[in-house]
């Protein structure tokens, strides 16, 4: 999980989740703004980047996604097929269906 304190506090992740919790309810753009994430520094999103990508593939692919919010808490939903393919096309500039690390600190920054 993502509670590293130079990267996000602990105590305001259950918030952030919060925030979504109803189907279809989940931004990346407001997420990564209200959490703070926008903010932070090529290496700090790489981390985070390095957390999302389970399976260590250097990519972030669609399940991957789906599981965003369990990265930041457990208990968290997983993301809608919709807001899946919305938080793909957000991030996957080049079009190969997968986001990069440097495709995710654009996204994030962009926020």
């Amino acid at each position: 999980h993502l509670t590293s304190p130079d990267i996000l506090s602990s105590s305001s992740l259950p918030l952030l989740v919060s925030f979504s919790t109803a189907a279809d309810s989940f931004s990346c753009k407001t997420f990564f703004a209200k959490s703070g994430l926008h903010c932070k520094s090529k290496d700090q999103l790489t981390k985070v980047f390095e957390v999302i990508d389970q399976d260590k593939s250097g990519y972030i692919e669609r399940g991957e996604l789906k599981m965003f919010m369990q990265n930041f808490d457990g208990k968290a939903r997983v993301l809608t097929d919709k807001e899946t393919t919305e938080f793909l096309q957000a991030g996957d500039t080049d079009g190969d269906g997968k986001i990069g690390v440097e495709e995710f600190v654009v996204l994030v920054t962009k926020c």
